[in-house]
């Protein structure tokens, strides 16, 4: 787990100087946002600035560890297929969800052009966190844990990180506290008392298995083609279906999903545990590696 800590020493750091500089930017007055919105940005600036130069100091900085071994049109085709197939995994589970009159549509919803709209910002914003996400973590992660161990001790490391980064976000400060050094400093110390509440083992659950699951398929196909594409196609299908429904706090099965986007939750662990379970059993039958590019 040292590389795991290590990468996660990365995102600490980055987090830490966001903290430190967002009271600043905020007090010249020239940005108008919340200091929460302000201090996550800062962070994400810092993390993709130092990406390069911390992935070149553990000899992560080229295609073959970053995952993009294959020619463009297998990674292409790979990214095309994967999509489709993300997006019937969370499609299933979205329909459960309504039949299960979990989340309810929208009877005010505007289907033109709004729903149009928020389809296609959709889709372009899960393929750009596809790619940052499945380069970082089934890419540079996975690859310098599986060059130092075992399948297990990558795919462990690589979801576990994963998970809890999707929680690691600057919240907003109680009321009546105001902004300055102290504030920031709570904003930070915050970041990670948030990380680790019970009322979202859940989704957290939920995120580690499809962690799992795509550092497994990473494994198969040697690239993170697949990846991108299902990462991709599950953020887009989460994102319509948000816009599309509402939650329904009656539901007596309310707790079959989590608070963190009212979509993943216990039910997704079972419908993503099937399916990771599926793969693997049919991955672990007599069989030579798949090709490159071919389906996971």
């Amino acid at each position: 787990m040292r590389l795991t800590a290590l990468f996660f020493g990365y995102l600490f750091v980055c987090l830490l100087l966001a903290a430190l500089l967002t009271y600043p930017v905020m007090a010249t007055g020239w940005i108008d946002h919340d200091p929460q919105r302000v201090m996550g940005r800062l962070a994400q600036i810092f993390i993709l600035l130092g990406l390069w130069p911390f992935l070149k100091r553990l000899h992560l900085a080229d295609r073959a560890a970053l995952g993009y071994s294959v020619p463009w049109p297998v990674l292409r085709g790979s990214i095309g297929s994967g999509w489709l197939r993300g997006v019937a995994m969370l499609l299933v589970l979205s329909i459960a969800l309504i039949l299960l009159g979990i989340r309810t549509p929208d009877a005010d919803l505007e289907l033109w052009p709004y729903l149009a709209k928020k389809a296609l910002q959709a889709l372009l914003g899960g393929l750009l966190i596809g790619v940052l996400e499945e380069t970082f973590f089934r890419g540079a992660l996975f690859s310098a844990i599986r060059r130092q161990g075992s399948l297990v001790t990558a795919v462990l490391g690589t979801s576990f990180l994963y998970m809890l980064v999707h929680f690691m976000k600057p919240s907003a400060l109680p009321a009546g506290m105001a902004f300055d050094w102290s504030g920031a400093a709570w904003m930070f110390g915050a970041v990670f008392v948030d990380a680790v509440q019970w009322r979202q083992l859940d989704s957290m659950v939920a995120l580690f298995m499809v962690g799992v699951l795509l550092a497994l398929v990473r494994e198969r196909t040697g690239h993170i083609g697949w990846g991108i594409g299902l990462h991709a196609g599950w953020v887009f299908v989460i994102q319509v279906t948000r816009r599309m429904t509402d939650a329904n706090p009656e539901s007596p099965l309310g707790f079959l999903v989590g608070t963190y986007d009212g979509i993943i939750g216990w039910l997704a662990v079972l419908w993503i545990g099937i399916i990771t379970a599926l793969y693997w059993l049919w991955w672990s039958q007599p069989a030579p590696r798949a090709a490159p590019g071919s389906p996971p």
